[in-house]
C-alpha cells in the first residue's frame, strides 16, 4: 500500500488535509482507505488532528478512483470516483520544474524566473555563492547580438567553468574541433555580486592555440544559486540561466 494525500483549502487561512492508504488495480483504478485527517492553519506551525475514527467506519472509509483520461505529459488527469463524482486533477509542479519547462518552450521565461527567485529568496538561509564546476548556459535574455567573438568573450554562450581561488573560464565549442577559451578571475564585491575580469582569450584547435586580444570586465549578480542551477545578471544587465553539467565533481 502506498500513502496518498489530499488537501482542501477552505479559505486563505486554513486547509483540511486527509491521508489514505492507496494501491493501484489494473493500471487504472486507485483503491484507497482514509486513515487520518487534520486541519492546518497559516498562523500555527503544526496541524490540528481531525478526530474521526476512520478504522471503525469500515467500508465507509474506503473508495476508488478510475482514471478516464491522462494527458501525454502526465500533468492532467480526469478521474471518476466510486460515488459517481468526476474529478479534474492537475499535477502540482515545483517552481524549478516550471522554470525549466518555460525555458524548453520559450514561453513566459521571465515570469518563471521571477516566480522561482521570489519563492526561493524567502527560504534561502545563506548568501548565494559562485559554486565550483562546469555550468552550461541554457537561456539568456539577450535580444540583439554583437559579433560571435564578442558574444563568446562576454559569456553569452557556451560554458562557464568556475575553479578554485577565484578562477573563471569561458568555453565555447565552435566547429570541426575548434574551441574558444577565455580565462580570468572573479572577486566577491558584495553579498551576491562578483567583479569579473576576463583577459586571456584564444582560439584552440587540438594542442595549438591562437591568442585573441580582448578583455571583458563585468559585475556578475547572483539572483539564485545551488549545486544544480544558477540564475544571474551579467554583461549589459542580461539575465542568464545556467545548469551544472559535471555532477558533483569539482573543477
Amino acid at each position: 500500500m502506498l500513502p496518498s494525500f489530499a488537501a482542501l483549502c477552505i479559505s486563505f487561512s486554513f486547509c483540511f488535509h486527509t491521508q489514505a492508504e492507496a494501491s493501484i488495480k489494473n493500471g487504472k483504478r486507485i483503491l484507497f482507505r482514509f486513515d487520518r485527517a487534520a486541519f492546518s492553519f497559516k498562523f500555527l506551525p503544526f496541524k490540528v488532528p481531525y478526530p474521526v475514527p476512520f478504522r471503525l467506519l469500515g467500508d465507509e472509509a474506503k473508495g476508488w478512483l478510475d482514471t478516464t483520461y491522462l494527458s501525454p505529459s502526465g500533468n492532467l488527469r480526469i478521474s471518476r470516483g466510486n460515488k459517481g463524482t468526476t474529478f479534474v486533477l492537475q499535477k502540482k509542479t515545483e517552481s524549478r520544474q516550471r522554470l525549466l519547462a518555460a525555458i524548453s518552450t520559450g514561453t513566459q521565461v521571465r515570469e518563471a524566473i521571477d516566480e522561482f527567485v521570489s519563492l526561493n529568496q524567502s527560504t534561502a538561509k545563506d548568501e548565494p555563492e559562485l559554486i565550483e564546476g562546469e555550468w552550461q548556459m541554457i537561456w539568456s535574455s539577450q535580444v540583439e547580438t554583437d559579433s560571435w567573438l564578442e558574444n563568446a568573450g562576454n559569456g553569452l554562450m557556451g560554458k562557464q567553468i568556475v575553479k578554485k581561488d577565484g578562477q573563471l573560464k569561458f568555453a565555447v565549442d565552435i566547429l570541426l574541433g575548434f574551441r574558444f577559451s577565455m580565462t580570468g578571475t572573479f572577486v566577491k564585491a558584495s553579498a551576491n555580486t562578483y567583479n569579473v575580469t576576463m583577459d586571456d582569450a584564444a582560439i584552440i584547435a587540438g594542442p595549438f592555440g591562437y591568442p585573441v586580444e580582448m578583455e571583458t570586465k563585468m559585475d556578475l549578480e547572483l539572483l539564485y544559486s545551488d549545486d544544480k542551477i544558477r540564475i544571474s545578471r551579467g554583461y549589459n544587465n542580461i539575465l542568464f540561466v545556467h545548469v551544472r553539467t559535471d555532477g558533483s565533481k569539482q573543477k
